[in-house]
């Protein structure tokens, strides 16, 4: 029904910045929330960033005040992007984007993509 595809993600040192795109295709035009999660190695996966049809967002208290999470759901297009400023090399995940569909609130998840921040 839906495919997420997600770039961005990268290798950065402690204090910089990346910006991660979610492209959603297929029967977007019913999608709600969209968001992006992560999992580190041996640790659950976690909420970092949701934001809702109507721009409605909330964050993980983690990365309140370092990362905002926009979306542009205008015409024939549905794109999350995740701008992650001040990185810590906690931060070091596989961050995934979600989304939930219909009025069901079926998830779909993109592939993943690796955010590593080095000390």
């Amino acid at each position: 029904q839906v495919q997420l595809v997600e770039s961005g993600g990268g290798l950065v040192q402690a204090g910089g910045s990346l910006r991660l795109s979610c492209a959603a295709s297929g029967r977007i035009f019913s999608i709600n929330t969209m968001g992006w999660y992560r999992q580190a190695p041996g640790k659950q996966r976690e909420l970092v960033a949701g934001i809702t049809s109507g721009g409605s967002t909330n964050y993980a208290d983690s990365v309140k005040g370092r990362f905002t999470i926009s979306r542009d759901n205008t015409k024939n297009k549905n794109t999350v992007y995740l701008q992650m400023n001040s990185l810590k090399p906690e931060d070091t995940a596989v961050y995934l984007c979600n989304a939930r569909w219909g009025v069901l609130e079926l998830d779909y998840w993109g592939q993943g993509t690796q955010v590593t921040v080095s000390s």
